[in-house]
């Protein structure tokens, strides 16, 4: 079987030594023979700090990624210079490494996917909010996009998400908005009155505390995005939160107002007092009884968490979920989600990728240190040390070459908190292999240059294609070169293979190995030739106007 190598497949010999200056840079670079190597590497944390010194931005170093590929050919050219400061025109280095969003680039597709979480209308039974066990989500999702997605383009993607029950519900209490908190602040505005501390969005819960080497006076408010109850009646509260190391719980505060307009201070607003609270000193999530409230059946209101603390007294509140219930039909549900693309007429699901639930996260275990402890993945949980045994699992059918995007959460830390990341997972030899990003980077003479030649080198089959096409054209040279394997090149000689015929022979090999290739697309060809004697001789061509042509 013919194989297309590529140039990042040879190891170059590194001459290691102290920087030279710019003027030894353009001397070497002036050379007639200057050193010309081929080598690979893949981008490690030291190699992201010292891009990150070198440019002087933090972002290499701090995500040990590129924003984007354009960003990595704009850095990498000089990083690859002082790499290797000798290596002149001809050189070649390809570079692996990744990208802020995940691997390929057009896993971004996916990953700044437009979202659409079902509302309670759209479900097929009324008052249901989830589809039922008999249900196919497939057989409705197409037609609640088309009503509820106002002029989609072509192309647009969207991340649906919808419930559906778990064995048979029944009537009772059923969420009718709620929020989780899990990694972002799910709309909800914070808003800092006094103190330096301020409402943080952790991976599944957001807090507010007031502790910094000791206790500290603060008062912040998070406040819900407006919630339309307007046709809503027997309305119930709940929530789900936790207060460690305070002595006072009455400084933490949950209230709602009829009146918000943005600023807490101007709007008027009414305490909710629950039976069922925490009592200051544990780490443990109390979730609270279902509190009436029905005095904002029909209303338009705003619920508000307010913390306060002193320098006295400076507890740590955590709220992981709320949400307003009425009276429907309710039961256990799982969360899915599912990609549709529009395709111009049509909303289509698309199959190739996958976005990961809390049951996936949790199937790869939930203990601490485990992707289904938090519903994530980090850097001291990475993906790739679970995704391959997670598709091998569920898909175990899969086969050689297929692929799958698959999309998930992942906790960055700092201010950025919890972002979706993704990959593009192949098998490959029986297992699922996670992408990496690569570029491949030539030496023009003066600089390196985001370069995407392949190197093929003529196996003995090739010489005999060759020889078969072009036995009526070029009998002797054709009958030389299917017998013995190579290109006579002498000058002068019966059976001589002049440049143009090399690139006709070259045309014949190219097009049967890559037919489909990009206008652009560079190889570098390495035959074998008799001149006096057996050796090798390389060939640069360039797909130009749809056929391959010399490089100049």
């Amino acid at each position: 079987m013919k194989k297309i190598i590529y140039l990042s497949a040879f190891l170059g010999i590194i001459l290691m030594g102290c920087n030279p200056n710019e003027d030894i840079y353009n001397d070497i670079d002036g050379q007639e023979n200057p050193v010309v190597g081929t080598d690979a590497f893949k981008m490690s944390s030291d190699d992201y700090a010292e891009l990150s010194d070198e440019t002087n931005n933090d972002f290499y170093e701090t995500y040990e990624s590129f924003s984007s590929i354009d960003d990595a050919k704009s850095v990498l050219p000089e990083f690859i210079a002082d790499r290797y400061p000798f290596w002149g025109k001809g050189s070649s280095v390809t570079v692996d490494f990744n990208l802020f969003d995940g691997n390929p680039e057009s896993v971004s597709d996916y990953i700044n996917a437009d979202d659409y979480e079902l509302e309670q209308e759209d479900y097929p039974t009324a008052a249901a909010n989830a589809f039922f066990p008999s249900e196919d989500p497939s057989d409705y999702l197409e037609d609640i996009l088309e009503n509820k997605i106002e002029n989609p383009t072509e192309g647009q993607i969207v991340l649906v998400e919808y419930k559906q029950y778990i064995g048979q519900p029944s009537i009772g209490l059923t969420p009718f908005v709620s929020y989780d908190f899990a990694g972002s602040f799910d709309g909800w505005t914070a808003t800092n009155v006094s103190g330096p501390q301020e409402w943080v969005s952790n991976q599944s819960y957001a807090q507010a505390s007031g502790f910094s080497g000791g206790e500290v006076a603060n008062e912040d408010w998070l406040v819900s995005p407006q919630i339309d109850l307007s046709n809503e009646t027997n309305l119930n509260f709940q929530i789900s939160q936790a207060l460690n190391f305070a002595d006072d719980v009455s400084l933490v505060e949950i209230l709602v107002s009829k009146d918000y307009s943005g600023d807490v201070a101007a709007a008027t607003w009414a305490p909710i007092n629950l039976e069922i609270t925490p009592a200051g000193n544990s780490n443990d999530f109390i979730l609270s009884e279902d509190y009436d409230f029905s005095a904002y059946d029909g209303e338009m209101v705003n619920i508000a968490f307010k913390y306060t603390s002193t320098d006295s007294d400076a507890g740590r509140w955590r709220v992981e979920a709320m949400a307003l219930k009425i009276v429907g039909i309710s039961g256990e549900t799982v969360t899915n989600t599912k990609y549709y693309q529009f395709d111009g007429s049509y909303w289509n699901e698309v199959d190739e990728a996958y976005y990961l639930s809390s049951d996936d996260y949790d199937s790869m275990g939930e203990e601490s240190g485990q992707p289904g402890r938090f519903n994530n993945f980090s850097s001291s949980v990475l993906p790739e040390n679970y995704l391959p045994q997670f598709l091998t699992i569920n898909l175990p059918f899969a086969q050689e070459g297929e692929e799958l995007f698959v999309i998930y959460k992942f906790f960055q830390g700092g201010d950025i908190g919890t972002v979706v990341k993704g990959n593009l997972y192949t098998v490959i030899d029986g297992v699922w292999s996670a992408s990496i990003s690569s570029l491949q980077f030539g030496n023009d003479g003066s600089t390196w240059v985001p370069d995407n030649t392949i190197a093929y080198t003529f196996s003995g089959g090739d010489y005999d294609t060759v020889s078969d096409a072009l036995i009526d054209v070029y009998p002797g040279p054709a009958e030389s070169a299917g017998n013995f394997g190579n290109f006579d090149r002498r000058v002068g000689n019966s059976n001589e293979w002049t440049d143009p015929m090399m690139l006709e022979a070259m045309n014949i090999i190219l097009d049967d190995i890559d037919g489909g290739a990009a206008e652009g697309q560079k190889y570098l060809v390495t035959v074998d030739i008799y001149n006096g004697s057996s050796t090798t001789e390389d060939f640069a061509v360039i797909k130009t106007d749809g056929v391959w042509v010399y490089q100049e």
